[in-house]
């Protein structure tokens, strides 16, 4: 058995155009176009590379979009100060702070300092309460990306066992909690297994749906996941031989029903759901 691919780029385009859609007649509505705007401190190669394919990706959508440059040597309060310029800047709807951060910025205290109604990542304390209480503002992007990928290829989720490997708070976490809520494309039975947990791989044989998010090359081995379990790759590590992801791509799909590629599998669906909260974001701050 050769497992079927979940292809996010071209589902991306699919929900890009559905958004695009959005876009203009909201932009017909209220006169105004939603705008989003991304800070880049330093120059690290990979972080600019983001920055242009999200730029890219609302050229496609409509959505409007500024670049933030500042040096690798700002501190934490002058990228606080430019944040805090943006929160008062009533044009603007959406701000993303493009991580990895420089090492003597303190990335929490840059995160708390945008605005709740802007924080399209959805990485502020208030936002991410919100979602814990299941009343979302905006839903963190790679979670809310993969949670698209298995409801438009018809993998249920209610009543199935996910195991996701990486308690961070950008994935795991998150992840976690939307797939225990209520609803389409949750109701399932989530373990979170990480670094301290013994055995991973008899936790992971034991899944319907195994996530990776750790960032670890080819660390999900074929002998690692349950025959015909769905394989969601998040990682995107930089080898050698190229971009991998945490899933050993070609022993898995031997063995799984459903795998994502790495690249093309949840990453285009991470920038594309970071174009719905601009729009959400826009919507929100246009009604009050």
């Amino acid at each position: 058995m050769t497992a079927r691919l979940l292809d996010g780029k071209t589902l991306s385009r699919q929900i890009q155009e559905e958004i695009r859609q959005q876009v203009a007649e909201f932009r017909q509505q209220a006169g105004i176009a939603p705008r989003l705007t991304a800070v880049l401190v330093g120059d690290d190669p990979a972080s600019q590379v983001y920055v242009r394919n999200k730029q890219r990706a609302c050229e496609r959508t409509g959505i409007e979009s500024d670049l933030e440059r500042l040096p690798g040597s700002t501190s934490t309060d002058e990228l606080i100060a430019v944040i805090e310029r943006l929160n008062h800047d009533a044009a603007v709807h959406g701000i993303l702070v493009q991580l990895p951060l420089p090492e003597q910025i303190d990335d929490r205290r840059v995160l708390d300092a945008v605005n709740p109604i802007k924080d399209v990542d959805a990485f502020h304390p208030e936002n991410v309460g919100l979602l814990f209480q299941e009343r979302p503002r905006f839903y963190p992007c790679t979670p809310r990306g993969i949670q698209e990928l298995l409801i438009r290829n018809g993998i249920e989720t209610a009543g199935r066992h996910v195991v996701i490997v990486g308690r961070s708070e950008i994935v795991g976490k998150s992840l976690a909690m939307m797939l225990l809520g209520r609803g389409r494309g949750a109701d399932a039975t989530v373990t979170v297994c990480h670094s301290k947990t013994p055995d991973l791989g008899r936790v992971t044989r034991e899944a319907d749906i195994l996530v990776a998010a750790v960032g670890r090359p080819g660390l999900i081995r074929a002998d690692m996941v349950r025959r015909g379990a769905v394989v969601v790759d998040v990682g995107i590590n930089r080898t050698d031989a190229g971009l991998v992801g945490d899933v050993d791509f070609e022993a898995v799909r031997e063995v799984a029903g459903w795998i994502t590629p790495v690249p093309g599998g949840v990453g285009p669906l991470t920038v594309t759901m970071l174009l719905g909260n601009t729009l959400a974001a826009a919507r929100l701050q246009h009604s009050t």
